[in-house]
This record gives structure tokens, C-alpha cells and sequence, in this order.
């Protein structure tokens, strides 16, 4: 079992910048693809970056260049570093946990933490 707990989030202006954490507790978590995931209201859940044990990023099309995933195995966290905020940016950001021979999406999920960009 894994548990996942998010800060970090707030209402920022555009341009502006957050750091998101998540916090894990739970066995062979360096072994685990860590993730952050995304959802605005009225869309659906959206992957934004993820990042493996071996520290291969990956990130979503729009925020490539403007975020950074990094992880800290030592301390069992997982951060996302959000730069040049846009209003389109707004969700509930999530932080996810998987194995990495299952399907993106799939594995352990935190409780979300709020994310608003706005002036």
C-alpha cells in the first residue's frame, strides 16, 4: 500500500510560479514511476509529467519547457516545479504512484491539491 499527499498548491497570478510537493509513505517506492496528473472542471484527468526510478521525464506537449518533475528518493518525495503559469493551467493537481509495468493511470492516487492561476 502507498500513501500520497500533495502540497504546495495555491492561487498564483499569471507568469507566476509554484513548486507542488508529494509526500509518499510505502514499500518499494524507489521502484515506482511517480507521476502528476491534472483535472480542470468539466474535462477529464490528464497526465502532466512523469518520472522514473532511473529519473526518465516525460512530460504533456503544454507544459514542456514551462514544468520540471524531480524526485528525491531519500525522502520519498516527488516535486513538480511549475513556471510561467497560464490561467489554462487552473486544476486539481494529483499526484500518482505505479508500478512501472502498469498502464499510465492505473496505481495509487493522492487527494489532490489546488491549483489557480488567475489575477
Amino acid at each position: 500500500q502507498v500513501h500520497l499527499v500533495e502540497s504546495g498548491g495555491g492561487l498564483v497570478q499569471p507568469g507566476g510560479s509554484l513548486r507542488l510537493s508529494c509526500a509518499a509513505s510505502g514499500s518499494l517506492l524507489s521502484i515506482y514511476v511517480m507521476g502528476w496528473y491534472r483535472q480542470a472542471p468539466g474535462k477529464q484527468r490528464e497526465l502532466v509529467a512523469d518520472i522514473t526510478s532511473g529519473r526518465t521525464t516525460n512530460y504533456a506537449d503544454y507544459v514542456e519547457g514551462r514544468f520540471t518533475i524531480s524526485r528525491d528518493n531519500a525522502k520519498n518525495t516527488v516535486y513538480l516545479q511549475m513556471n510561467s503559469l497560464k490561467a489554462e493551467d487552473t486544476a486539481v493537481y494529483y499526484c500518482n504512484a505505479r508500478n512501472p509495468w502498469t498502464a499510465v493511470g492505473s496505481g495509487y492516487w493522492g487527494q489532490g491539491t489546488q491549483v489557480t492561476v488567475s489575477s
